[in-house]
């Protein structure tokens, strides 16, 4: 049956939101973008533009794999990336990146800029790119970045990476949000091994040791031998799943064939067990829970400002303890 056309006002300028939708399904990286910026939009009006045409592209999205990649800073990401993503175009996959960035705490946009980084997969029909701007808070990777995928995927990308700026918390939040969560790591790590890296190990599915070339190849080989020992003794991040470590050089585009390999087998393992389905479901309510936190606490502050100003001003002049000063908000 033939759906008429909806349209929604914005400022007094009509958007007909199921051409959009059509658009997007049909690949179009104009009108994703647009769909992007409304879903990261401030503006009341637009978000709501936003959601509507998200449902309409619902029924399809969830048909890609969702990978995050961390690492800290000097690892080689974008490299990574850059080379990984323009070998899965090639063979014919169409892969969205989306960077989880801080954000700038003057213009609230992107610090990073991806694209002058990725130049090469930036230019390939195959692949699109999105700097993902967290407006200062994590709490804003929760939705926009998930809804991000999501437009991705209705607009046809089966391949999701998803980086982060590899320091803090934001690991934790796109671990909730992908499906293979992969560590990049530089060699001759050390000691650094036990200690810094065991919490963020622990959420990995896989480690790529890279830069393994020239007179680093050799040294490269030995750190993957050394995560191997240490993964030996950890809790897989994903269960009935062995997190294995691969020496790569993205620069000379050697090993990550072997990278992909291990994704898709992880793919076809987790869909089998009917884990990857389970984990997606599970990873929805969660979603749902923290979006839910978060209206809470812009809607107490929006309710409670002027309470919660004065209220400072007593606990730094030492007239309140913060406890009596957090019980006289509520009862107010």
């Amino acid at each position: 049956m033939h759906q008429p056309k909806r349209f929604k006002k914005i400022s007094g300028i009509e958007i007909p939101i199921h051409e959009y939708a059509e658009e997007i399904r049909s690949g179009s990286r104009l009108h994703l973008s647009k769909a992007i910026t409304l879903i990261e939009s401030m503006n009341r009006d637009r978000q709501e533009v936003g959601q509507e045409l998200l449902q309409l592209l619902l029924p399809v999205t969830g048909r890609s794999i969702r990978i995050g990649i961390t690492g800290v800073p000097g690892a080689g990401k974008s490299t990574f990336i850059e080379t990984f993503g323009m070998m899965l175009c090639e063979k014919g996959h169409r892969v969205a990146v989306l960077a989880v960035d801080p954000s700038s705490s003057i213009s609230g946009g992107s610090i990073l800029g991806d694209k002058t980084r990725m130049q090469d997969l930036s230019r390939h029909p195959n692949a699109f790119i999105r700097p993902s701007p967290s407006a200062g808070t994590l709490g804003g990777v929760h939705r926009k970045t998930r809804e991000t995928m999501l437009l991705c995927e209705a607009a046809g990308y089966d391949v999701i990476l998803i980086e982060t700026v590899g320091v803090g918390q934001s690991e934790t939040i796109v671990r909730g949000m992908v499906d293979y969560f992969l560590l990049l790591v530089l060699t001759g790590a050390g000691d650094e091994l036990q200690s810094m890296k065991k919490g963020i190990m622990e959420l990995t599915d896989a480690i790529v040791v890279n830069k393994a070339d020239g007179d680093n190849e050799k040294l490269a080989k030995k750190t993957v031998r050394e995560y191997k020992q240490i993964l030996h003794f950890l809790q897989p991040a994903t269960p009935k799943w062995t997190t294995s470590a691969f020496a790569v050089s993205s620069l000379k585009n050697i090993g990550l064939d072997h990278v992909w390999k291990d994704i898709s087998e992880f793919q076809n393992q987790m869909k089998e067990s009917g884990y990857f389905d389970e984990r997606r479901k599970l990873q929805t309510k969660d979603w749902f829970r923290a979006m839910i936190t978060d209206r809470l606490i812009d809607e107490f502050f929006s309710q409670k400002r002027k309470n919660a100003y004065d209220l400072e001003s007593q606990l730094v002049q030492g007239e309140l303890t913060v406890s009596q000063a957090v019980d006289k908000l509520f009862k107010s």
